[in-house]
């Protein structure tokens, strides 16, 4: 067996070895049972808040409905009011209250001000409480967890899974598969960027899985008993049949009782309307012009020019007028003796008519995309699969005596229609890219990215004239703005294409 191979066996053997230890750590500090206690009303004189009620009640893996049940108890203690003017509870809206509560934890604090950021003196929308990013919804959302992790520990109801000494050995360890790995490929002559990514690969893998399952909480004896007590709250609150339904302003009546039934996911209403996360990209909250209101937002998909340069759109009006006026040349000159008439002739298995039809075909299209500067491997990939099937339909009798006629296809005549009229189309969003662009004012709802590094990004405004919007194209390197920021576009209706954004003032 050579050195590099034995290099390979022993980075398998050591990963193993380290799987096989993760996986006797995970087996060893599983939670223990938790014995459900009779079903009861009783919270207890000192009991825990809904936060940590809601990671105990996750079996100590999540806290996903600790924000909303948080944002009840606030609600149910007086620092908050929650209003719901007629049938719909999630046209519901939160306000502040004057009443000052003591001794507030960390994440009640993070909650609170949460609310007052979006709700002001005027109050908001529940709606509204939800986030206009993924990365600024997993930012707090993060926060909001170390802080109920960092009080349950504090209570004795919570501990690491795994211990820090533990972590920090398979953390190292985890690096000697890598090593052997990336050590066999330099050994069997390859370059050291081969070597990092063949290395990297299994330790990025083996650190993912150390997080996913090790870097988790478990529970103590203590929080096993107060797992078993919030049980019984849960039976007797699965009882109300009417419970799961109860809207978010229901908390005046059930008081903190509302509040518990969400950490413990039984009230599925107010979990589903009181929602901390990255909300609805299509449907975002917005109190620009003053006055609360959901805008809803499209992302154009199938616009044409959508966030072109004038560049672009020569180019992209270049490359269908090669497609339609190479059509109408192929049509006008092409005759019956291009193609073979019967088994006899030379070259009959490549000037079959089908043969010449998807060659004439195939040229235009590759011609057309290097116009456009879309030519690439996978585009011409993609071309010859195109003709192979043309051809294969020609050996079987297909397109029997097209060349004959003086006239187009009927696929040809459609497709010099369609790309005329692209042609016309992009040169007319050419010469209206050309015009002075247009200013605009407004809040930022969203900035989505799109695939790609050179596709610009989708830049939801709102200009405060309506409830809908058309999400703008900011071009890539253009310096974008959080959500929430007053800016001021130099745009191009035509396009939906940002020229230059700058802040704009509150007044402006």
């Amino acid at each position: 067996m050579s050195f590099v191979a034995q290099l390979n066996w022993a980075g398998a053997a050591f990963t193993v070895l380290w799987l096989l230890g993760l996986g006797a750590a995970l087996l060893l500090t599983r939670n223990g049972t938790v014995r459900p206690q009779p079903a009861s009303q009783e919270l207890g004189p000192q009991p825990e808040s809904p936060a940590v009620v809601s990671l105990i009640g996750s079996g100590w893996r999540s806290v996903r409905h600790a924000a909303a049940a948080t944002l009840l108890d606030l609600a149910a203690r007086g620092a908050l009011e929650l209003r719901q003017p007629g049938n719909d509870p999630a046209q519901s809206t939160i306000h502040l209250t004057n009443r000052q509560l003591p001794q507030l934890t960390p994440y009640e604090q993070r909650v609170l001000a949460r609310v007052a950021e979006r709700a002001g003196s005027a109050g908001a929308p529940i709606g509204a409480m939800a986030f206009r990013g993924e990365k600024s919804a997993n930012t707090w959302n993060s926060a909001l967890r170390r802080e109920i992790v960092a009080e349950a520990r504090l209570r004795g109801l919570s501990r690491p899974r795994l211990r820090t000494p533990l972590v920090n050995t398979m953390l190292l360890t985890s690096l000697l598969p890598g090593a052997l790995f990336g050590l066999a490929v330099v050994v069997g002559g390859h370059g050291v960027r081969a070597a990092v990514f063949v290395g990297g690969a299994p330790v990025v893998a083996l650190c993912a899985l150390l997080v996913r399952f090790g870097l988790v909480e478990r529970s103590t004896e203590a929080g096993l008993v107060r797992a078993g007590h919030w049980a019984g709250l849960h039976s007797w609150l699965r009882a109300h049949e009417e419970f799961a339904q109860l809207p978010p302003a229901s908390v005046a009546l059930w008081d903190r009782y509302l509040a518990y039934g969400t950490a413990l996911g039984v009230s599925s209403r107010t979990s589903r309307l009181l929602g901390f996360d990255d909300g609805d990209r299509r449907r975002v909250w917005s109190d620009f012009g003053g006055r609360w209101r959901q805008v809803r937002v499209r992302y154009p998909l199938l616009w044409p020019g959508y966030g072109a340069t004038g560049r672009r759109l020569l180019r992209t009006a270049a490359a269908t007028a090669v497609i339609a006026v190479g059509l109408l040349a192929f049509v006008a000159l092409r005759s019956a003796d291009w193609a073979a008439t019967g088994l006899d002739d030379p070259g009959y298995a490549w000037r079959r008519p089908g043969v010449v039809l998807a060659g004439g075909w195939l040229a235009l299209l590759l011609l057309a995309l290097a116009v456009a500067g879309r030519f690439t491997r996978l585009t011409f990939f993609l071309s010859l699969l195109g003709f192979v099937a043309l051809y294969a339909r020609s050996i079987h009798g297909g397109f029997a005596h097209p060349l004959a006629s003086g006239s187009p296809l009927l696929g040809e005549g459609v497709a010099i229609a369609v790309f005329g009229a692209a042609t016309l189309g992009y040169l007319a969003l050419f010469l209206l890219d050309r015009r002075r662009p247009v200013t605009v004012i407004g809040e930022v709802l969203r900035l989505e990215s799109k695939l790609g590094k050179k596709a610009p990004r989708f830049l939801a405004l709102d200009e405060g004239r309506g409830d809908r919007t058309v999400a703008w194209a900011l071009p890539r390197g253009t310096a974008g703005y959080l959500p929430g920021s007053r800016v001021r576009l130099s745009v191009c209706r035509a396009t939906r294409t940002v020229r230059s954004i700058e802040p704009a003032n509150h007044g402006s």
